[in-house]
């Protein structure tokens, strides 16, 4: 049996029939019944099966996507998640899809803003990428960069970290690129994929912005999305539409999903031809502080990656002060560091900053060389710091603390906290 297949399930107390569907389990298999509802099946309950009527797909003759004059032209860059996925009624799996045709039939409003063009650069589970992904990324960026703009697809779960990843390689670039998500399949009522694309869309036709930054929903409904800054924002719900939240920072625009207005919430800088640096140092960890923690763990980090980006509690606070094993985990910091390593303390608290002289714990730590990272969130210190080992080994230390891409603010603006 395969997908789209209609079959006969002969079971132990009754026959089915329906349209066999695929599933990821090993002790049921799923039938579509004539009513529409999903059924499951027990393998072990099943006494035989028969294919009724084998699937055929049919060939879909969508019109060829064309290119208009007078209109700019952006690139949509795939890399898979659910914002170019639909389920197949007909097979109850679900498709993606990536040429300009499928993107145009799914969001027909694409053609009536810009000129499409598409590429898939991969296709995978978000949490599955590494540093090597990033570097396909940026190869097609550059591919890409005579368009008027660029947009990227992936899943949710690690694209705060992508765009943090673009933010600092893409050191110069005169055109916008967006990363854009969906929280929601698009074959639900609640999606957010389609608004998602539109509006990102919308503002690089309309905005003049240059730079890297990311587009999803502003609250619940659908009536805005934010723009932001590709180092400040953080997936902050598992499920919500407006799961990203810019952190201790202001959105960059806003746009309205009706109306189509724009509002510029900050200023926008006109930009330099396309720059990029793609080295990304591999030996970086993060490592979270929390009650009673083992010396053990500290030795692992030091001894396995040149560089380690703590998650202290408050202001920056680690366990390395009262007690036996705390003064462990002191001296072990103090050792690595000596040797060359580095360590950037942030705050698992995300508002707010760190702050090395406002307790004496916090200065024993700053005294050995601790480094910390302002109001800097603990994703992108992970990230600009393997960026800048890959791409300014030299340098590292002392850029670690400057503010490159937006990642640092001397001052917080609370009007959206």
């Amino acid at each position: 049996m395969k997908s789209g297949d209609k079959v006969l399930i002969n079971t132990i107390d009754k026959k089915l029939t329906g349209i066999y569907m695929p599933n990821s389990t090993k002790e049921k298999i799923f039938i579509k019944l004539d009513t529409g509802y999903n059924v499951g099946i027990l393998k072990k309950h099943i006494k035989s099966t028969k294919v009724i009527k084998a699937f055929k797909e049919k060939k879909k003759n969508l019109p060829k996507h064309t290119h208009k004059k007078g209109k700019k032209t952006i690139t949509i860059l795939h890399t898979g998640g659910t914002v170019a996925s639909k389920v197949d009624y007909e097979t109850g799996g679900v498709k993606a899809h990536f040429t300009p045709e499928d993107l145009v039939e799914m969001v027909p409003e694409l053609e009536k803003i810009a000129n499409i063009k598409t590429e898939l650069v991969s296709e995978m589970m978000s949490e599955d990428m590494m540093f090597t992904d990033y570097q396909k990324i940026l190869k097609a960026i550059k591919k890409h960069s005579k368009s008027d703009g660029i947009i990227l697809t992936q899943g949710t779960d690690t694209l705060g970290y992508t765009a943090a990843a673009l933010a600092f390689a893409v050191e110069e670039t005169n055109i916008p690129i967006l990363i854009v998500g969906s929280q929601r399949s698009s074959d639900r009522g609640s999606s957010d994929a389609a608004m998602n694309l539109i509006c990102a869309t919308e503002y690089i036709t309309k905005s003049g912005f240059t730079g890297v930054a990311i587009c999803m929903h502003d609250s619940t409904s659908d009536d805005k999305c934010a723009i932001s800054p590709a180092t400040k924002t953080r997936k902050m719900h598992t499920s919500r539409r407006d799961a990203f939240r810019t952190i201790n920072d202001t959105p960059i625009a806003l746009i309205d999903y009706k109306t189509k207005n724009i509002q510029q919430i900050k200023a926008i800088s006109k930009g330099k031809a396309l720059k990029i640096k793609d080295k990304f140092e591999t030996s970086v960890g993060i490592l979270k502080t929390h009650p009673n923690m083992d010396p053990k763990l500290f030795t692992f980090y030091t001894k396995n990656f040149k560089a380690i980006v703590i998650e202290g509690t408050g202001l920056g606070h680690g366990p390395t002060n009262l007690g036996k094993d705390n003064l462990k985990n002191y001296k072990i910091l103090k050792d690595y560091i000596k040797k060359g390593g580095i360590v950037a303390i942030t705050s698992q608290c995300l508002y707010g900053r760190v702050h090395p002289h406002v307790y004496t714990n916090l200065r024993r730590l700053a005294d050995i060389g601790c480094i910390f990272c302002e109001d800097m969130l603990p994703e992108t210190a992970f990230i600009k710091l393997s960026w800048l080992l890959g791409s300014y080994p030299k340098q590292a230390k002392k850029l670690l603390t400057k503010n490159l891409k937006g990642e640092i603010n001397t001052r917080l603006n609370t009007d959206y906290l």
